[in-house]
């Protein structure tokens, strides 16, 4: 597949986003960690990021409509690059005492963050064509993934050698180049859908999800899937490496590292052999979605962290076959002009979800052992394998202007 100018505009600024995400997560929880000492404490900036995500979710339809999609994409980079220039002269007066301060700034970085992803999504059928979209999909997914798995590891590299507040800065200048390249996307010309006042606009995304046959147990899958998801967060992991697998917390980063891998080998493999999945996209969503099912309760079981590396790589490479098509399903599903705030209702429902979900399992977890949450994430998943096996007919892409 030969990427378009504005593809690859999109693609390079997204990644050079995304890098600086990470860094400047990686410098954020170092810093309140070393200022409280407290790792409740530092456990709050995801939690604050996932609250704002959503709360963006909810918002972002406002702007959609009233605002190009590329002037809205670029500006909430540009927004986020202001921002980290503040926190970075934050940095030089923020103690034990005041440490609160960098929440607010997380939570508007956060913000606009809920803003630019289902932006990206939406962007991509805007400049890619139909039977394109597999490809286009699994080259960004496995991008953001390589960087997902990479920049964790050079971030705490930079923290050896840099202090908070310079990663900080390079956070800046990655976030400035990202945000010029943007600004080179071309416009998009959209038509806006009529819409009743501002509760109309909110509702748009929701009432185009509870009206498509297809998007409908697409959100279902996606509400009962982010809760199966949860069990893979870090610290539940953690648990189940230590009480399950009985082995030392080096095992933790080779299982999470696993399942990474897995990401981005579905991901190359949804690349490599695109033009097959295009034609059958409601077997592959089965067939992923089944694997996952099976491989999650095999994982609940086995005490061999060998096996347990092995099934967690299974777990991220067949859900990454299932997601990418299902990502091409919803593309295609309904006209481009109302992608937006169908992404922005999805997005609400993941973030508000797991948000709920990883508290709950958590303590579930603690309730009913370890195993058993996993044993449930399993069988969650063979609920969404059901769904999935009974709807296949409407899990296909469609040709919508």
């Amino acid at each position: 597949m030969k990427l378009n100018k504005n593809f690859s505009l999109l693609l390079m600024g997204q990644s050079l986003a995304n890098m600086g995400d990470v860094l400047y997560m990686v410098s954020i929880i170092s810093t309140i960690f070393v200022l409280t000492g407290s790792a409740t404490a530092a456990s709050f900036v995801p939690f604050t990021i996932t609250s704002s995500m959503f709360v963006s979710s909810l918002l972002t339809p406002f702007l959609i409509g009233k605002v190009n999609l590329k002037w809205l994409l670029a500006g909430s980079q540009l927004g986020k690059t202001c921002l980290i220039i503040v926190l970075g002269l934050m940095l030089n007066v923020i103690e034990e005492s005041n440490y609160f301060l960098l929440f607010i700034i997380i939570g508007l970085i956060a913000l606009l963050d809920g803003c630019a992803n289902p932006l990206r999504q939406t962007l991509i059928p805007h400049y890619v064509k139909s039977e394109q979209l597999v490809k286009a999909n699994g080259i960004a997914e496995t991008v953001t993934q390589l960087i997902q798995t990479v920049m964790w590891f050079v971030g705490s590299l930079f923290l050896i050698v840099m202090s908070s507040q310079q990663v900080v800065w390079v956070v800046g200048l990655l976030f400035v180049i990202a945000s010029i390249l943007l600004c080179f996307l071309e416009n998009i010309q959209q038509q806006s859908i009529e819409q009743e006042g501002k509760l109309g606009q909110i509702k748009e995304g929701w009432k185009t999800l509870l009206n498509t046959p297809v998007l409908r147990k697409i959100a279902l899958i996606d509400f009962l899937e982010t809760i199966a998801g949860t069990v893979w967060v870090a610290a539940i992991l953690y648990v189940f490496v230590s009480e399950a697998l009985h082995v030392g917390e080096r095992w933790w980063g080779f299982i999470n590292g696993s399942f990474f891998l897995g990401l981005i080998l579905g991901s190359v493999y949804c690349i490599i052999y695109s033009s097959i999945l295009e034609n059958k996209l409601g077997k592959v969503i089965f067939g992923g979605s089944l694997f996952g099912f099976l491989i999650t309760e095999l994982f609940s079981v086995t005490s061999n962290p060998f096996i347990a590396l092995l099934l967690s790589l299974g777990v991220g490479l067949f859900g990454q076959i299932k997601n990418i098509p299902q990502q091409t399903v919803i593309q295609t599903s309904v006209p481009k002009e109302r992608l937006s705030t169908v992404y922005t209702s999805l997005g609400a429902i993941g973030t508000g979800v797991f948000g709920i979900s990883s508290l709950v399992m958590g303590i579930l977890a603690d309730l009913i052992g370890i195993r058993t949450v996993f044993i449930v994430s399993g069988l969650l998943l063979a609920v969404v394998s059901i769904i999935v096996f009974q709807n296949k007919h409407l899990f296909v892409r469609n040709i919508i202007k």
